[in-house]
């Protein structure tokens, strides 16, 4: 069954997007053209395009809306980047999924109280060992990413295989990694902070979802 196929077939059995996301990428973990990010199955599903899915699978969604609801208020800082340079976190080898090989990191930021202060962290997926990066000058994207670039070149070249990121403002200019520390650099989808399992502070110490 293609992959198109089978979105459909989930959607009909009432499974969300994340969880159809999830759970191609479980039966599917060698063939990457068999998985799909859970804002690519949304898009395909309200934005009218050849080979997108059916219009009327959106009654199958939890919500039952038959239009998309902004996911934030007129005003407010978009957070998600756009350009043909960010690399997507489906695209990334099945080695880093499975955390077998060592050498694939996820950064994130720790943001202080009232938002004086900021760290960034790198936490390598195979052992869970972290490295903190000190911010003291602040946590634009021009200073988080030389930062992060800066920590990676200190490490073998053998442990410099990816970086993911999340597509919060702070890690905007991320993508400058890849040039300046020689590691691929993938980033995950927006709000889907379990694909980042690491990272997460909140599961350091819990059997990672991705």
């Amino acid at each position: 069954m293609a992959l198109r196929e089978r979105v459909q077939d989930d959607l009909l059995k009432r499974f969300s997007p994340q969880q159809i996301a999830g759970r191609l990428r479980r039966k599917f973990p060698d063939d990457p053209e068999m998985w799909v990010s859970t804002e690519t199955i949304y898009q395909s599903l309200y934005v009218r395009s050849r080979g997108a899915l059916r219009r009327e699978l959106t009654a199958c969604l939890r919500t039952g809306r038959a239009l998309r609801q902004p996911g934030r208020h007129s005003g407010t800082r978009k957070n998600r980047m756009l350009g043909r340079d960010m690399i997507n976190i489906s695209q990334r080898p099945a080695e880093a999924v499975d955390r077998a090989v060592p050498g694939r990191w996820e950064g994130d930021l720790l943001i202080g109280k009232r938002n004086q202060t900021a760290i960034a962290t790198l936490v390598e997926r195979s052992t869970g060992y972290a490295m903190l990066v000190a911010l003291p000058g602040g946590y634009k994207p021009e200073q988080v990413a030389p930062a992060l670039a800066a920590k990676i070149q200190t490490l073998p070249e053998a442990m410099r295989r990816s970086l993911t990121c999340d597509q919060g403002p702070g890690m905007r200019d991320c993508k400058q990694i890849r040039i300046d520390a020689g590691i691929d650099v993938f980033f995950g989808d927006p709000h889907a902070p379990w694909q980042r399992g690491s990272t997460d502070t909140q599961r350091w110490h819990q059997p990672a979802r991705c």
